[in-house]
């Protein structure tokens, strides 16, 4: 069994799906295929006087249901075939969602780490200028990923803005003084701790009764974690790039936030022992949330992990061929179409408050953004235990059905 890539792992869900449906062949160039790839050399003067030239991207892989709508990634791994899986992810977390969006993902191969504020700044409108054309509020819209923020979302908006005029819903997870949407940062983790909740529950247990480990405790890790003792769950260990850190009895998650806040690394907070990072992965608890990266859990790791639940809080942090083994040792996964897709619905509503110029309180978002996962949470349960397949199956089994029945009106396919 092998560790197929991102792009390859996610084409065979796709292919499962379209032979559960019994799609045509030509339907499958469609959903497969990206409908427009753009790759662009952006020279930037450095602070020290120097050009450099970075390499961006954008994948826009399928709008059949609405515009194109996907993160911004800074990251040394970017790359054509990297944006093209998480544009792809992108389409089926959305249709299941069941957003008015399609799917596309863009980034720069850059380590965002290693340049200046006004690096980045100068970096980010090069982008911006030389993907305006294929943007818009109806057409593509941005959003943070790894690597980005509310910050570069906001660059982002002016750089637009100086070409096209104020347009707040050109990007989403913007500074909330822009018009960016209470809840917004949070969501993504939120999401991922609600459906956690509904599969610890599916199990025959309570969150009160459940002990849960996230790997990588950065915006959405934390949220999700807090989400979870928020509902009564106990988080008994963390990681992310400082360090890991576990107490059996329950992590002090306002001392670890407060440490972080400050500029401490993870392994400073008192109260709990250090551990390796890779020994996170494989703690006996009830839920693991991989919440970082792509390819954490492998055919290496994956026969060493004995939580029972893993929710794929990051895009694709399992493998295909690491999938295949928790499945067939009976593990419960959540996948990431499913997981994560708060962020989206976030962005959802914060891209409808734009253009209806009205701000929603932090109580509706909530409100709404609970009502919509669990929906999506309810129809991929329903549809698993239809059919007997893994709610990975049954997700892009919706997904991909929803996206293709929209191609079929639109009359993109005869």
């Amino acid at each position: 069994m092998q560790d197929n890539s991102m792009l390859d792992g996610t084409i065979a869900s796709v292919d499962a799906a379209i032979r559960s449906l019994n799609l045509e062949d030509d339907m499958r160039a469609v959903l497969v295929e990206p409908w427009r790839e753009i790759q662009v050399a952006l020279p930037v003067r450095m602070d020290d006087g120097n050009v450099r030239v970075f390499r961006g991207y954008r994948s826009q892989h399928n709008a059949a249901r609405g515009p194109y709508k996907g993160g911004i990634r800074y990251h040394p791994n970017v790359g054509l075939d990297h944006v093209r899986a998480l544009g792809m992810l992108m389409t089926w977390k959305t249709a299941l969602a069941d957003v008015p969006f399609g799917g596309a993902k863009g980034g720069i191969s850059v380590d965002p780490k290693e340049l200046s504020t006004h690096e980045l700044n100068r970096l980010t409108r090069r982008y911006t200028l030389s993907m305006h054309h294929v943007l818009g509020v109806n057409r593509d819209i941005p959003a943070p990923d790894l690597g980005t923020s509310a910050q570069t979302m906001a660059w982002i908006m002016d750089a637009y803005g100086s070409i096209h005029g104020h347009t707040p819903g050109i990007v989403t997870g913007k500074p909330i003084e822009l018009g960016g949407s209470l809840g917004r940062a949070e969501a993504p983790g939120r999401g991922a701790a609600i459906v956690a909740c509904r599969a610890i529950v599916d199990s025959g247990s309570t969150p009160e009764q459940s002990t849960v480990a996230v790997q990588g405790y950065g915006a959405v890790g934390s949220a999700a974690a807090r989400t979870m003792s928020d509902n009564g769950a106990r988080v008994i260990a963390v990681s992310n790039v400082d360090g890991a850190v576990i107490n059996t009895s329950g992590l002090d998650l306002d001392e670890l936030d407060r440490v972080i806040g400050e500029g401490g690394s993870i392994s400073d907070i008192t109260d709990a022992d250090q551990l390796e990072n890779h020994e996170l992965l494989e703690l006996e608890c009830d839920v693991l949330i991989p919440a970082a990266i792509e390819d954490v859990i492998t055919t290496r790791n994956a026969p060493n992990v004995r939580a029972g639940i893993i929710v794929e809080g990051a895009n694709r942090p399992i493998t295909s061929g690491a999938d295949q083994i928790l499945v067939d040792a009976k593990k419960t996964v959540i996948p990431d179409i499913l997981a994560n897709a708060g962020g989206v619905i976030a962005s959802y509503f914060e891209w409808a408050q734009n253009i209806q110029v009205f701000k929603w309180e932090l109580e509706r978002v909530n409100r709404e953004l609970d009502q919509l996962i669990n929906r999506a949470y309810d129809i991929t349960r329903e549809q698993a235990g239809r059919t007997g397949s893994t709610m990975r199956e049954a997700a892009f089994h919706v997904a991909v059905g929803r996206v293709a029945e929209t191609i079929k009106i639109r009359g993109y396919v005869g």
